[in-house]
């Protein structure tokens, strides 16, 4: 927590930091990336910097942690700074890198808030900071420790050997080990993160769910096609993926990471997911086939229309082969004569019978995690049981408490 001498600082100072924050998030990376432009090879998504994402990110990690130590000392935001270091575990992250971004984030403090920042102010932040840092190094290290790698390790090489084209927008990579070392099997509900090569000769990254239970020598994920809309770019890693990567190329593949992953119990299980959200259920599902389990299983699942229901089959597939299997689906734009299972228009639970004492998976766009958390929160559901995975950088803006 806080020492005594920084808290009133920070109280104090919150509501102006808190005011200018996105301006300091966004002169702070236009700073470091002058000054260290490798950080943008191999390391940072320079699509989210392009659409304001990572700023956004950036804002609300340092707005919500200190914001934490204010008003709930106690009791620190703990699932989230564990999502966070899997993200960063998954990019290959070391300790050191925290001190570059120390030194370009005080200095953008200082630069948007002037001679507001006293060295008293300066010192109170620079204490928030490395309380987050320190954190979240601590964790990661715990990470790096569980899986027997070091950053430099958790990159290994694998060879396309399928490609299937699950819609018009999103193809599914079946990959094969080609490095020789011995992996670890992933755990139901975890990612990957995929490093290519770009056009101009720098390297980005992005994470994959997993769709299907490996065996450490194959594994398989899903990837939409992401069109920029509003101004936003394209997603120049999909669209790669999608029109370059064929059967016999290589990719590389960090190891498996991600906190969300699936609780193994004898409770019933609801998976509710919308649009590419699906794909981390897709892995639930897999992994609770292939571990022959008698648990009440009910997907509830969101999409534009049937036609863009991605992983539908193999979903369906999988379902099929529990004991209690269960699909609902909602479409905003039905197409033809609905099934039994079908709904029309955006996911209402009222809809469906939920199974008592069951467990939650959630996964979408936040506006439909929130809708839906929401609901099951109002009909009486523990937050305990009611967990989230998050896609791209706004880990943060998750917590819906």
């Amino acid at each position: 927590m806080l020492s005594d001498t920084s808290l009133p600082i920070i109280r104090a100072t919150l509501p102006v930091v808190g005011e200018n924050i996105h301006e300091i998030a966004r002169r702070f990376y236009d700073h470091m990336f002058k000054g260290r432009p490798e950080l943008l090879d191999g390391l940072f998504n320079r699509g989210n910097q392009a659409d304001g994402h990572q700023q956004q990110a950036l804002a609300g990690s340092i707005a919500a942690f200190a914001t934490n130590l204010v008003d709930n000392p106690d009791n620190l935001p703990d699932h989230l700074l564990n999502r966070v270091a899997h993200k960063h575990v998954s990019l290959g992250l070391r300790p050191n890198q925290y001190a570059i971004v120390h030194e370009n984030l005080m200095w953008a403090i200082v630069d948007v808030l002037g001679d507001a920042v006293t060295p008293e102010v300066a010192a109170a932040w620079d204490e928030v900071y490395w309380l987050m840092a320190n954190m979240l190094i601590n964790k990661e290290r715990g990470l790096y420790s569980a899986v027997d790698l070091n950053p430099d390790e958790i990159w290994r090489t694998w060879e396309v050997v399928e490609r299937r084209e699950e819609t018009s927008d999103v193809v599914t990579f079946v990959v094969k080990r080609t490095d020789p070392r011995p992996t670890k099997q992933s755990l139901p509900g975890q990612y990957v993160s995929l490093k290519m090569l770009m056009k101009d000769g720098v390297h980005q990254l992005r994470q994959y769910s997993l769709t299907a239970a490996d065996d450490g020598d194959h594994r398989q994920f899903a990837v939409k096609r992401v069109q920029g809309i509003q101004g936003a770019p394209d997603g120049e890693m999909s669209n790669l993926l999608h029109d370059t990567v064929k059967v016999g190329d290589r990719v590389q593949l960090s190891a498996p990471f991600g906190d969300v992953v699936l609780n193994y119990s004898n409770r019933p299980l609801v998976l509710a997911s919308a649009g590419i959200g699906i794909t981390p259920m897709a892995g639930m599902l897999s992994h609770t086939v292939k571990s022959d389990t008698d648990r009440k299983i009910q997907l509830l699942h969101a999409d534009g229309e049937p036609g863009t229901f991605a992983l539908r089959r193999q979903v369906e597939d999988s379902l099929a082969q529990l004991n209690e299997g269960k699909l609902d689906a909602w479409f905003e734009r039905p197409d033809g004569t609905m099934a039994e299972n079908e709904h029309s228009g955006y996911m209402n639970i009222d809809d469906v019978q939920l199974p008592e004492d069951a467990e939650y998976y959630l996964c979408g766009p936040l506006a439909f995690m929130k809708l839906v958390r929401s609901a099951l929160i109002a009909r009486g559901i523990p937050a305990k049981d009611i967990q989230y995975e998050v896609f791209g950088p706004d880990l943060w803006l998750a917590d819906f408490q």
